[in-house]
């Protein structure tokens, strides 16, 4: 640390100089470019169809804009310091509790995502801040034990209980995100109906990209499959290592988009990602180790919310519900679907009885 006047620096004073813009309605003042010159950038280098910010945002709950943030950047930055993306860290991807710390969590396939959806937007003028924002918090409606918990908390929820939809709609809806960030969340899934952003859509597909390459790299790792098992149709078009894949895939993107003006993936890369999947359910996914700790997930996390239903008081801000009532049972599946799987655990063997033996984990 050195000190120069008033001024207190980590280490020898780094000079910065002042940012060049050509600027239309923004200001640049010593040095600092405000909110306003951050759109005009935008405005300058973005695609025809790219998302442009615009003050506040069109948010459910008007705000004031901020003063050197755009409206997407300021999601982001919300959704990063949410306690719902923090606990990602603690909810599986594929493996349940694995003695292998190197195995992905939902944390770090959310940060995977945000990569590959950057890594394609930057390159073809789409808003990198909204599909940052949305490939970070895509996935903060998951319940523990990943895609497990959705069957299990369904009953509960008028319609079905849907990740993609929760946590837009329920889970997020505290931070007041912009509407466009909130679309994207809520239909990343293929199973959803299209975004409404171009950023939308390349969150739906660098979601598809990261969790078929990199689940297949944790198979690899946990030694459930060998990279010589990959069909000829991928690893002869993509390779067999998660590096090499993804920038065939990301190139392929960018490549598409550049030369159609739609965000797609051209043949045979979209072919090779289709067999990919396919590999990954019969011989990942749907392999009777995993469908034994899925069913045994759904189970504990279903017995929990009926718990919680018939026994609110125990739950942080249930004293005033009444049991079996309305608001128990949403206040239920909320309380159940923010846990970690070590937390739904504890509480299945503290609540429910269950045996430490019984609890789903990675054999």
């Amino acid at each position: 640390m050195s000190t120069t006047a008033n001024l207190v620096t980590a280490h020898a004073p780094i000079k910065v100089g002042a940012p060049v813009f050509e600027l239309g309605r923004g200001r640049v003042e010593g040095g600092l470019a405000d909110r306003v010159a951050h759109e005009d950038i935008d405005n300058q280098f973005l695609a025809p169809g790219a998302t442009r910010s615009a003050g506040a945002g069109n948010r459910a709950v008007a705000e004031e804009p901020d003063r050197y943030r755009t409206c997407f950047q300021r999601d982001l930055d919300r959704i990063q310091h949410s306690k719902a993306f923090r606990r990602l860290a603690g909810k599986c991807q594929v493996f349940v509790a694995p003695e292998d710390d190197h195995l992905r969590t939902r944390l770090t396939h959310a940060i995977e995502v945000c990569q590959v959806a950057v890594s394609i937007a930057r390159p073809v003028g789409l808003n990198v801040a909204l599909t940052a924002a949305a490939a970070t918090g895509h996935d903060c409606g998951h319940g523990p034990a990943g895609h497990a918990s959705e069957g299990a908390l369904s009953p509960f929820v008028e319609g079905g209980y849907h990740h993609a939809v929760y946590g837009a709609d329920v889970v997020l809806a505290p931070l007041n995100l912009c509407a466009e960030t909130l679309d994207a969340i809520r239909n990343h899934s293929w199973n959803r109906p299209a975004p409404v952003t171009p950023e939308g859509e390349v969150v739906a597909w660098a979601d598809r990209i990261a969790y078929v390459c990199h689940d297949f790299e944790d198979a690899v790792a946990a030694g459930v499959v060998d990279p010589r098992d990959l069909p000829a149709t991928v690893s002869e078009v993509v390779g067999t290592d998660r590096r090499t894949q993804l920038h065939r895939f990301i190139t392929a993107m960018v490549e598409t988009i550049t030369e159609t003006g739609v965000v797609a993936m051209r043949n045979p890369e979209a072919e090779a990602l289709a067999a990919f999947r396919a590999f990954n359910y019969e011989r990942i996914y749907l392999r009777p180790d995993s469908v034994d700790q899925a069913d045994r997930a759904a189970r504990l996390i279903a017995g929990l919310a009926e718990f919680y239903l018939t026994n609110p008081h125990q739950m942080p801000d249930g004293a005033d519900l009444t049991p079996g009532g309305e608001r128990a049972r949403a206040e239920a599946v909320r309380y159940v679907s923010g846990m970690t799987d070590r937390f739904a655990n504890a509480a299945a063997v503290r609540l429910l009885g269950w045996s430490p033996e019984a609890l789903p984990s990675t054999p």
